[in-house]
């Protein structure tokens, strides 16, 4: 059809096999949609709603998280842009206390005519403040109104810019419109001319449209806002297939998306917004989408991507549940080099109560994505399955919010499952930052994943994946929050891993903490010090790549499964000076185990205590038998173990049983209740 000559193919290897994928701002249903640049797109969409978000619930003696870090810290020395400075929220040892177009539809004109209309409850105003909610205002019968029965309109107040044809109405100038009224097969589109710099807005009155088409298209205009008034349930629903072909600005377009707009678009307003599309996309726009801060409920799905804005996306409040069943969830994909250098590709969500099923990414923005805390103390709810969720490592979740119950580890060293498309739950060309909200990922791909750097400075973050939980190409910083991968290949990984605050808990089948990928030239050092007894000296082998972990706050647990795994382990330096680590190895093959480094390993300060079944390859390293039934420690630090063992690593003197945490604080990891450490 006409239609499809507009879909971009792109061929991706994919390992063996070459897959031919549509991205999501093209038209194909039938094809899976992989990545997302889109020539020839312009503006993204604005959509508005707001939904109270609860913060995530205390943990006794969590440190605060420093909500307000700038997305591009750097803590790590040998790391781009280094801040060694921590948060300063929680103590970094705890030992201190811590122009125009032209439809192709005809453009026969009807006579306006009126019709009386009972309608409760909006607000006439311009809708221009983000944060403003419909209120409950009783219309006066002189506002423009399109009441939409079968196949027709009738138009109440004419105001000289509706334009109707056969099936369409067009909108020609800004203003105010108000949409009643159940359409099988008829589209509204917005057209105003270039030099017309005023605002459309929709109020979505208890509408209900149906079209072959796109039943919104946004061809021209300064800005559009779609109102959910407050009270009323609307939709808007495609067809599977397009047989039109439009004019915009010289350039031929076939909406990609049930609501599609070349120019942005918001949403805003407490009542209800079902979108159904058949065709490819839910929402789509090409320049900036937002949804604005107020109670309404959206809900889309869509045979593609659900939430599309290339420019930008924004979150500002509402609920909303999106299911793209063959493409990613909530996306900005703007692929222009100097649009992403001017901030363009984000996606950034400052509130909200957001369920997301997507066949692919949940959440990816060509540039960067960011949860934070909108004006008032609302933060956002996110809950992704991408790709089906995990379903290939196995879950021994047990009793202890995690980590294996009754003493018994989970098989033996497991193999990363991860798809050949991508499947993961946030993901980032630039960076990942997470400054507060709930939110719970389960990804059959990597958790959050970004091919720049990871910074979390608060929030409450859940992840269960088949690969990666957390995977940064670059740097990840932790310097508050909670973040607590429950099962995972790795649990952490990056080229520089930089560890100031917070509390962190990783479950994983292969390597807890995993540095590695910096790039930098192989020493042909790596065994400085043959196996660390009493001292701290370097060690292991192949040669140190110049990645480092370096940890000099907060509070973390690291539990690793049987095999040839790790809990802490570097291809270049591991240096702690600060913070509490807790490690469970259960190695029983290879080198490496509780501790590993290709290059100098440093452990001056903080504490750290280690549980395993083999040798450690660094740190201070004792021969203590231990049960899951006893704390072990010393008088600074007790933690119960989960399994038995004979091996124990500790930087603050030879550990032994404990017989009581009594006068200790008290720190438990992730969700849990009972994986605490004791310190003092």
């Amino acid at each position: 059809m006409v239609g499809l000559s507009m879909s971009i193919i792109k061929t991706i290897p994919f390992g063996i096999a070459t897959t031919l994928i549509v991205a999501c701002g093209e038209s194909s249903s039938s094809v899976s949609p992989q990545e997302s640049a889109l020539p020839g797109d312009e503006a993204p969409i604005e959509i508005s709603s707001g939904a109270t978000m609860d913060s995530p619930d205390a943990k006794q003696n969590t440190p605060n998280s420093s909500a307000g870090e700038q997305s591009g810290a750097q803590s790590s020395e040998n790391t781009p842009a280094a801040n060694p400075n921590s948060s300063g929220s929680q103590p970094a040892d705890p030992a201190q206390k811590p122009g125009s177009a032209a439809t192709a539809t005809s453009a026969d004109t009807s006579p306006a005519s009126s019709a009386s209309q009972t309608t409760p409850t909006v607000q006439p105003g311009d809708g221009s403040d983000d944060n403003e909610e419909d209120d409950n205002v009783n219309l006066d019968g002189t506002e423009t109104t399109l009441t939409f029965s079968g196949t027709d309109v009738t138009i109440a107040n004419d105001n000289g810019c509706l334009e109707k044809a056969a099936g369409v109405v067009t909108v020609k100038c800004s203003g105010n419109y108000y949409l009643t009224g159940s359409a099988t097969d008829f589209q509204v589109i917005v057209n105003t001319a270039a030099t017309d710099t005023g605002k459309v807005d929709l109020f979505l009155n208890g509408v209900s449209l149906k079209s072959s088409d796109a039943p919104i298209y946004v061809q021209n205009a300064e800005k559009t806002e779609l109102h959910l008034v407050k009270g009323t349930t609307n939709s808007v629903e495609d067809g599977a297939t397009r047989t039109k072909t439009y004019t915009v600005n010289g350039k031929a377009d076939t909406t990609k998306a049930a609501i599609y707009a070349k120019d942005d678009l918001s949403v805003k307003g407490s009542g209800s917004l079902t979108v159904k599309a058949n065709y490819n996309n839910g929402i789509h726009t090409s320049n900036d989408l937002k949804i604005k801060k107020s109670t309404g409920t959206l809900n889309v799905t869509a045979a593609n991507c659900g939430i599309k804005g290339k420019a930008s996306l924004t979150v500002n409040g509402g609920t909303i549940t999106v299911n793209a069943s063959k493409g990613d969830g909530i996306k900005s994909d703007e692929d222009d080099a100097a649009a992403l250098a001017q901030g363009k590709g984000n996606v950034k969500i400052a509130g909200g109560n957001i369920t997301i099923t997507a066949g692919f990414d949940g959440i990816s923005a060509n540039n960067t994505v960011l949860i934070t805390k909108g004006e008032t103390t609302d933060e956002p709810t996110i809950k992704i399955t991408s790709g089906g969720g995990q379903t290939c490592l196995g879950n021994s979740t047990g009793s202890q919010g995690g980590r294996p119950g009754g003493g018994m580890g989970f098989g033996m060293e497991g193999n990363s499952c991860s798809p050949d498309s991508s499947m993961k739950g946030f993901k980032a060309d630039s960076s990942i930052v997470i400054e507060a909200g709930k939110i719970d990922i389960n990804s059959r791909d990597d958790g959050i994943h970004s091919d720049g750097s990871i910074t979390v400075t608060g929030g409450f973050a859940t992840v269960k994946s088949d690969d990666d939980g957390v995977h940064a190409e670059q740097t990840l910083t932790i310097k508050g929050g909670t973040v607590e991968v429950t099962m995972a290949y790795e649990g952490m990984e990056a080229a520089y891993m930089n560890f100031e605050g917070g509390v962190t808990s990783v479950v994983t089948t292969n390597d807890a903490w995993n540095a590695s990928g910096a790039n930098a030239s192989s020493s042909t050092g790596g065994n400085n010090g043959g196996r660390a007894g009493p001292g701290f000296g370097g060690g292991g082998f192949g040669g140190s790549d110049g990645s480092k972990v370096k940890v000099t706050g907060g509070f973390h647990y690291l539990y690793v499964g049987t095999g040839d795994t790790d809990g802490m382990d570097s291809n270049g330096d591991i240096d702690m000076t600060g913070g509490v680590v807790v490690i469970e190895c259960r190695m029983n093959g290879g080198m490496g185990g509780m501790v590993d480094s290709n290059g100098d390993t440093q452990i001056s300060g903080g504490k750290m205590l280690g549980f395993g079944t083999n040798n450690s390859e660094e740190g201070t390293q004792y021969s203590v038998s231990f049960t899951a039934d006893k704390y072990y420690g010393t008088s600074e630090i007790a933690f119960k173990p989960s399994f038995s063992g004979s091996k124990m690593v500790s930087n603050v003197g030879q550990p032994a049983a404990v017989n009581s945490v009594d006068g200790m604080q008290k720190q438990c990891f992730g969700s849990s209740t009972t994986n605490c450490v004791y310190y003092k």
